[in-house]
């Protein structure tokens, strides 16, 4: 059984308790800067197990009466055709795909806004589209010397320039399909026009990470670090809410080092701010929900050293990522975080070095360790996902649960029929032949019904995995390191 540190229901309830009364504080209008993943959040549900990788979707949900969502994309983004790399489209189409999954979960979507407006070629077909969709769109335009140019920004000219966004409920959630997209500047222009209107408003952040009550060095906050390698964020005591109130709480050097402005900014729309620091700003709760600090400290360790890994493989795949090695290694060094932590690295790779060829090493959530090597038949992470189905299932190692007489057949399709080169089944293969076996091998069955037990074990291979068997894994719920090698020396490796 996976190990819980986080109360889920508890941070459901208190974090729709704490965004009402920041409601309640403005009049009863809150524009709130969605920060990070508002659905899908894997990486909190790996640093704080027991968060729901939906806990924050379905938190709205519980202000769905009174919520509305608009999310916001900068039109530059659209223009270069920018790429979503976790998900693999575009930013434009992360649009459709948010507002879908927004719909499906019952959320009331009222806009697009279009931010850094300037007539782009590629940006009003898009905006043509989501007409035709019945989705009402908003332009924003670039600023000069935004966010420093106070009196400009706070000005006709200035915010006034931009098309007011029609919103009819009391939280009004501005989201985006990643960062740059401009959310603050729309919760800014917002708020400005509520002003001129005489309509009463304010603003909030939701950021889940870092932790604002957990110390600096805390390894949840330190794996958020890591998390952000790329995007130089780093870790800082919020100096702001030390000298105000004496408490020392937790911010990011983006929040601190545009906390001045931005507040000269709210000061100038309203005439007065009631903030004093970033951490007043925000509103997450999610530390007051940890139930077990060491089940969190230590999970988080371990997303550390994934993260040290994925930097490895990225900058082998030729990414210039070298400075989140750097920077990653440096963080674990100075925090006494090793390699060794991670349970299922040395039998992976002693395995291998046994073989001569790519292995795979398993951590079960009871912390047994269960490898697979490379045959004929197949790749060495299949063999490992059958060999730990028989494990969890209780089934003899001696039985072939997919004897060859079911495999090769396989084998000779995918080279003769298909046109592979690599005749070895992946894990999905695997997992379709074991699925069509289970309905007249009861032992086959048996090792499918344990397949949900999977579901959170550490696991690593001797080799970078191609992206089916990672796609596989991460279905699967397994979470997967890779030692940054190739298989093969080759230049063109497919996916």
């Amino acid at each position: 059984m996976v190990a819980v540190g986080f109360d889920n229901d508890r941070y459901v309830s208190i974090q729709t308790e704490r965004i009402k009364e920041r409601i309640a504080a403005f009049g009863g209008k809150l524009y709130l800067e969605f920060g990070g993943k508002l659905f899908d959040d894997f990486h909190a549900s790996r640093v704080l197990p027991g968060f729901k990788p939906d806990t924050k979707l379905q938190m709205l949900l519980e202000m769905k009466d009174q919520a509305e969502i608009i999310i916001v994309i900068n039109s530059q983004m659209i223009e270069d055709a920018k790429v979503r790399e976790d998900i693999g489209i575009t930013y434009d189409q992360d649009v459709l795909r948010l507002m879908d999954a927004f719909h499906e979960a019952g959320l009331y979507v009222g806009s697009v806004c279009l931010t850094q407006y300037a007539n782009q070629k590629n940006v009003k077909p898009f905006e043509r589209y989501l007409a035709k969709l019945g989705v009402k769109t908003y332009r924003h335009y670039a600023i000069p010397n935004y966010p420093y140019d106070v009196d400009h920004i706070v000005s006709k000219d200035g915010l006034g320039k931009n098309d007011y966004i029609e919103t009819s409920r009391s939280l009004v959630v501005v989201t985006a399909p990643g960062p740059g997209s401009g959310k603050m500047a729309t919760c800014l222009s917002q708020m400005y026009h509520d002003a001129q209107r005489g309509v009463k408003s304010g603003y909030a952040k939701f950021e889940t990470f870092p932790i604002w009550n957990l110390p600096l060095k805390h390894p949840v906050n330190l794996a958020y670090e890591a998390a952000t390698a790329d995007l130089d964020d780093v870790n800082m005591i919020d100096p702001y809410h030390l000298e105000q109130y004496g408490v020392s709480t937790v911010s990011y050097n983006r929040d601190i080092e545009i906390f001045p402005v931005l507040n000269r900014l709210i000061s100038a729309i309203f005439g007065e701010s009631p903030y004093h620091s970033p951490t007043d700003m925000g509103v997450n709760m999610g530390g007051f929900c940890i139930s077990d600090d060491e089940v969190c400290k230590q999970a988080s360790r371990q997303e550390i050293i994934r993260r040290y890994y994925k930097a490895l493989m990225d900058v082998r795949k030729g990414r210039p990522f070298e400075s989140s090695v750097a920077k990653i290694e440096n963080l674990m060094n100075n925090n006494d975080i090793s390699i060794a932590e991670r349970r299922c690295v040395a039998p992976c790779v002693e395995k291998a070095k046994a073989t001569g060829a790519p292995a795979s090493a398993i951590e079960l959530n009871d912390g047994q360790i269960i490898t697979g090597k490379t045959s004929s038949l197949l790749g060495a992470t299949a063999a490992m996902i059958l060999n730990a189905l028989k494990t969890l299932a209780g089934i003899s190692d001696k039985v072939a649960l997919l004897p060859k007489a079911i495999i090769e057949p396989i084998c000779y399709l995918k080279i003769k029929g298909l046109g592979h080169h690599n005749p070895r089944l992946h894990v999905d293969d695997v997992l379709m032949a074991l699925s069509i076996s289970a309905v007249t091998n009861p032992v086959a069955e048996l090792a499918l019904n344990a397949l949900p037990l999977l579901r959170g074990c550490e696991s690593h291979s001797s080799v970078i995995l191609s992206s089916r068997d990672m796609g596989t894994l991460n279905r699967l719920g397994i979470r997967h390191t890779c030692e940054p090698f190739y298989e093969k020396k080759k230049l063109y490796h497919s996916k």
